[in-house]
């Protein structure tokens, strides 16, 4: 399984085209960002703590100090060797230098709508292969566009970590490996804890959809006629102790080719023998099933389940996403669009390899412990998908609403009708508008929703006060995640400025107030990514003590993904489920003088 490494050279044709002319993630100005920091405290904290906080920030702003991090946050944007003062520092702290396991806490999962005309699940695999092949043929031939923001390009540099690529567990930190694209046209198979690898090109020519549905058929039928230690799940470990059991795997003879194949793979395509039936269960057979049949260090795994029920895991470290949005709704698209396979018009007889792994006694035991870790990581996610099909986008605009504001608000009025508070809350806003951009914070919990959210508990506040406050609550929220998308949030600028905060230096007091850790300790934790192909989208929560919320807005429906941790502090993703859709009725009552759904 020869593979050499993928350098910048790579990055060529119409995706890469606009790179050169992308602007750079600006450094805001420091008293603004300041100012819009003191603000997004004020709904979190109690009057006696915020007054504290805001004369720290406000002594901060005018210390010699804060000037002198902001001196060196510009400079480092201005070096020309930098492409992204944020990258580095982001990519470790969020992701490479993360030592939790990837599942559940970092991989997210798109579960796709049925197929009614494709019922066999290698059929549907097969098809979804076709499609993702015929996807990364654009990258590799160089015709792919760059997404569109308005009329602005969108930065394409995740795209590189798309294909053949797959993160490696290391100390301290993990790394991406990426290879070349034309020495690695395979595809890995995962099946009854077994991998398997073929080509999916011979003698010039791309394998048929009927040969692929062929290789699979072979592959399921040897698959579960044996068995073998689940290798894979040693990827849903600590990190740590993934980067060391993965030298323990190389130190059998043969297992560093065969890690080598799968690492290296265009992507792995998971065949899960789960039969899923309700939303709940689907969003689990895509996001782990039992994690004996996966690789969960590989960025893009295709998972079709043995009712042909299917959808994507990807893991997050090197790509957001929405280029793997753009992937699978090609994916769906092209797989939609293919006749149905012809038993008997396979040309060439299945061609494939079956990675087989020396598992000796030390690896064994490592799999059984990294079996433990992934059973209680799962076992903890309490998970329900709410589809509220009462109405969607559609409906939103015609009430005069920013759909994403609208879902916030939503989702901040369940929150406090549940928990009785208003808590620190992260919308995810994209920045891929500039180079190498990936995401800033849009703090959703603000003044005008805190106030809003008061006047729907308060009974004396009227229709027309309330809905005076909502409106004002959206164009709030609005207004911040505009900037946010422009690089203008406060997050991001405040940790460049602690980053730099150089080793025997007096740490700022901003950064030692409890309220700058509790501010950003995300109790909420939002992201919206939208299709009308997914039966649902989501992730884990991102803390102990919050909720991990997913939200799909559709044309003529709301599909909430809602994760919280089984521990002791007693939150429940049912129970939130419902306040939400107690609030969508509401709100929409309130704003079109309806009475609310009982």
């Amino acid at each position: 399984m020869a593979t050499s490494s993928r350098d910048s050279a790579h990055e060529y044709g119409a995706l890469y085209g606009q790179q050169s002319q992308l602007p750079r993630l600006p450094v805001p100005d420091l008293q603004t960002t300041l100012s819009k920091y003191v603000v997004s405290l004020e709904p979190l904290l109690s009057a006696d703590d915020y007054a504290r906080s805001k004369r720290i920030v406000e002594e901060f702003g005018q210390s010699a100090q804060a000037h002198e991090l902001q001196r060196r946050l510009e400079a480092r944007a201005a070096d020309p060797d930098c492409a992204n003062w944020l990258e580095e520092w982001w990519n470790d702290l969020s992701y490479m230098g993360y030592r939790d396991p990837v599942i559940p806490y970092v991989s997210y999962h798109y579960s796709f709508n049925d197929d009614p005309q494709c019922t066999r699940a290698t059929e549907r695999a097969a098809k979804l292969i076709s499609g993702a092949i015929a996807f990364r043929q654009q990258i590799v031939d160089g015709t792919l566009e760059p997404e569109m923001q308005r009329d602005a390009p969108l930065c394409s540099h995740s795209y590189k970590f798309m294909f053949n690529a797959c993160r490696v567990p290391h100390r301290p930190s993990d790394y991406c490996r990426i290879v070349d694209y034309q020495a690695n046209q395979t595809v890995v198979v995962v099946r009854n804890a077994q991998f398997f690898v073929f080509s999916f090109v011979r003698d010039g020519t791309l394998l048929s959809v009927e040969e692929i549905v062929a290789t699979l058929d072979q592959i399921v039928e040897e698959a579960d006629s044996g068995a073998a230690v689940p290798v894979g799940i040693l990827t849903a470990d600590s990190r740590d102790s993934w980067a060391q059991n993965r030298e323990l795997l190389l130190q059998s003879s043969g297992n560093a080719e065969l890690l080598d194949a799968i690492e290296s793979a265009a992507f792995v395509v998971s065949l899960e023998s789960d039969q899923p039936v309700t939303r709940e269960e689907l969003s689990r057979a895509i996001w782990h099933s039992n994690g004996r049949s996966r690789w969960f260090d590989k960025p893009c795994q295709f998972v079709v389940c043995d009712n042909a029920r299917a959808g994507f895991c990807g893991e997050h470290s090197m790509m957001d996403g929405t280029p793997t949005l753009r992937l699978v709704e090609f994916v769906i698209a092209h797989a939609l669009a293919l006749p149905p396979a012809q038993p008997d018009a396979a040309r060439r007889q299945p061609e494939y390899t079956a990675l087989r792994f020396k598992t000796p006694p030390a690896v064994v035991d490592a799999v059984k412990r990294a079996e433990a870790v992934f059973a209680d990581g799962v076992a903890k996610q309490h998970l329900k998908v709410l589809n509220f099909a009462a109405y969607g986008k559609e409906q939103i605009k015609r009430l005069g609403c920013s759909p994403d504001a609208y879902v916030q608000m939503a989702i901040q009025l369940a929150y406090t009708r549940l928990h009785g508070r208003v808590r620190p809350t992260y919308e995810a806003s994209m920045t891929r508008r500039f180079l190498h951009g990936r995401t800033e914070t849009c703090r959703s919990a603000t003044r005008e929703s805190a106030a809003w959210c008061a006047a729907m508990r308060d009974p004396g506040v009227g229709t027309a006060a309330r809905i005076k406050l909502f409106r004002a609550a959206l164009a709030q929220h609005t207004q911040l995640t505009t900037q946010a998308v422009a690089g203008q949030g406060v997050d991001r600028h405040l940790l460049g400025l602690r980053m730099l905060v150089k080793r025997g230096e007096q740490m700022p007091a901003i950064f030692e107030d409890p309220a700058y850790a509790y501010s950003a300790h995300w109790y909420v934790s939002t992201s919206q990514m939208s299709s009308e192909n997914f039966a649902s989208y989501g992730w884990s929560e991102v803390t102990p003590r919050g909720y991990g919320v997913a939200y799909n807005i559709r044309k003529h429906s709301l599909l909430i993904h809602f994760t919280c941790m089984r521990n002791e502090h007693g939150l429940n993703s049912d129970h939130f489920a419902q306040c939400f859709e107690t609030a969508a009725y509401d709100i929409r009552a309130m704003l079109s003088g309806q009475q609310p759904k009982q």
